[in-house]
């Protein structure tokens, strides 16, 4: 079975203080369901740059809570921020990573922890000034994100030390529809570790692995693999995440276009870019 990945990718606080980041989340195999089993669920921890550190099964009948401490049990994540959404924003898991393991994280939080969910949102987000504004046009709408940060007090999350809101304005391009959205997130990240600026970064650079799962779903075919037996559906997974990055570092302007330049030369290519005789 493929499982983890390489030491380069294990995380650290290196002596320029940059942190370093693993996106965690789940995705399923949808070709792997059987008649008498479920579909091969995958729980992934990703860096920014695309590479995926550790990838483990989601036991059947389970959660991908339990799963995440299983993913990372062989990965160090000392002093590393530890990136998921609203369904790993646990108690168990922040006294896990943040009490346990000295890593940070940067949870989203939602109605699933109606408490924490009820105190962040009330806090005095009227009164705080807009700390960081982006936007960007493509696939035919324009999207405004601004962010405010405040102090996490009262939280009932006992590592959390700044909480989040990221108001997003979308407006579609062809019909003139717009959309306003709120997401808020807590963070043991101080204000020293990580400002607006960069906390706003991070939040969008979460998303980068549901990018992840759509390549693997749409230019791999995951979804309609029949890979069912045994490790077959990690393990292809894996082989998948290995090949992504690699082609998205030959400069081509979509996946699919750096794998069929790949196939018109099927047989030496593959091995040309493995390094590999």
């Amino acid at each position: 079975m493929l499982t983890s990945a390489e030491p380069a990718l294990l995380c650290s606080l290196n002596t320029a203080g940059d942190l370093a980041v693993l996106i965690v989340d789940g995705n399923a195999a949808r070709g792997s369901r059987t008649p008498t089993t479920q579909a091969a669920h995958l729980l992934a921890a990703m860096t920014p740059a695309g590479h995926v550190a550790v990838q483990v099964r989601v036991a059947d009948k389970a959660s991908e809570i339990a799963a995440l401490k299983d993913a990372l049990a062989g990965v160090g994540i000392t002093g590393c921020l530890v990136s998921a959404d609203a369904l790993h924003t646990q108690a168990d898991t922040e006294k896990y990573l943040a009490g346990e393991r000295r890593a940070h994280y940067l949870f989203t939080v939602k109605a699933n922890q109606p408490t924490l969910f009820a105190q962040v949102k009330a806090l005095p987000w009227a009164q705080a000034p807009v700390l960081h504004t982006e936007g960007d046009r493509g696939h035919g709408r324009a999207e405004v994100r601004t962010t405010k940060v405040l102090t996490a007090t009262g939280i009932a999350f006992p590592h959390a030390v700044q909480a989040l809101r990221v108001h997003r304005w979308v407006r579609e391009a062809a019909t003139g529809k717009v959309t306003r959205t709120y997401a808020y997130l807590v963070t043991s990240l101080s204000a020293e570790q990580a400002g607006a600026h960069r906390l706003a970064r991070l939040v969008r650079c979460h998303w980068r692995i549901e990018a992840l799962h759509h390549i693997r779903d749409v230019s791999f075919g995951e979804d309609t693999s029949r890979v069912r037996t045994g490790h077959g559906p990690l393990n292809m997974a894996m082989l998948r995440n290995l090949a992504i990055p690699i082609l998205a570092g030959l400069g081509h302007a979509s996946i699919p276009e750096a794998y069929r330049w790949v196939g018109y030369e099927c047989f030496t290519r593959p091995l040309d870019l493995l390094g590999l005789p």
